[in-house]
């Protein structure tokens, strides 16, 4: 596929969700609300806490705000991915978008490609308002956002194939994907540092690459962390990206195929 073809494919989905989500307005603005909700009872969760906890350095509402906008960015575009598959199967239309000349991993990855779009626009509001209106202090963003936020955002990729290639080949990915998702907000530090956890459970918060993604985040956003010294945590996300972007494919190539041959591509 060319380049200007390639374009031409991510423009028309772009302009598609662009023109559902100004139909589903109010959908946004319930979103809106509800983010300023979270964001006030986190304020008033960490003066409740008050100022002498300090997880990793940081003030403790700073630490939720990073860790809960960060953290919810990269589930909402792994489950953006495990969306386009359903929504294709309930329209009807799973079948026919995966014979089209365009690779079927392309189509997906494109259309999850809008959907973080949309997240990082969100997230970026969450941050925005909840440093200058909750929190009264602005960013300190590093060269680390850089390499941190695009190496995450490939292993949300590579994780949201996974959870398509379920979604193909159980119809449950969104059951698997909640309960995962629910689980590993408590393993990657998203409210509280995993340094409480107890060993057993710490050494398994290593293993999950948005532990690293946060702290990471934190560092560059926060503390104004360069790339010298996040390079530990960059290192971790490289190899992480490395090992599950390939494998994301070859999972979701693999479901495919299987679903061909099994002649279940339209069940849902």
């Amino acid at each position: 596929m060319s380049l200007a073809a390639l374009a031409d494919k991510t423009a028309a989905i772009f302009r598609r969700d662009l023109l559902t989500a100004f139909r589903y307005r109010s959908a946004f603005l319930l979103t809106a609300a509800g983010a300023l909700t979270e964001l006030a009872a986190f304020y008033y969760l960490s003066r409740a806490i008050g100022p002498g906890f300090r997880p990793e350095g940081l003030d403790y509402f700073s630490f939720l705000l990073i860790g809960t906008g960060f953290y919810t960015f990269l589930i909402m575009g792994i489950h953006s991915f495990l969306q386009t598959v359903q929504d294709a199967q309930h329209n009807g239309t799973f079948e026919v978008l995966m014979t089209t000349s365009t690779r079927p991993s392309v189509l997906v990855l494109l259309s999850a490609l809008s959907a973080f779009s949309r997240n990082a626009a969100q997230m970026v509001l969450y941050l925005g308002v909840g440093l200058l209106v909750f929190n009264g202090a602005l960013p300190r963003p590093g060269a680390g956002c850089v390499p941190v936020f695009l190496l995450s955002v490939l292993i949300a990729m590579a994780i949201g194939l996974m959870a398509a290639a379920l979604q193909v080949a159980m119809q449950k990915g969104s059951a698997i994907l909640w309960a995962l998702g629910a689980g590993a907000w408590l393993f990657t530090g998203t409210l509280f540092p995993i340094a409480t956890l107890p060993q057993p459970l710490r050494f398994a918060a290593e293993l999950i690459p948005i532990t690293h993604a946060l702290h990471a985040m934190r560092m560059a956003l926060l503390e104004g962390a360069a790339t010298t010294t996040l390079s530990h945590e960059i290192g971790i996300l490289a190899i992480f990206a490395f090992l599950l972007l390939p494998l994301g494919l070859a999972t979701f190539s693999y479901s495919l195929t299987q679903a061909r041959r099994e002649g279940t591509l339209s069940c849902y």
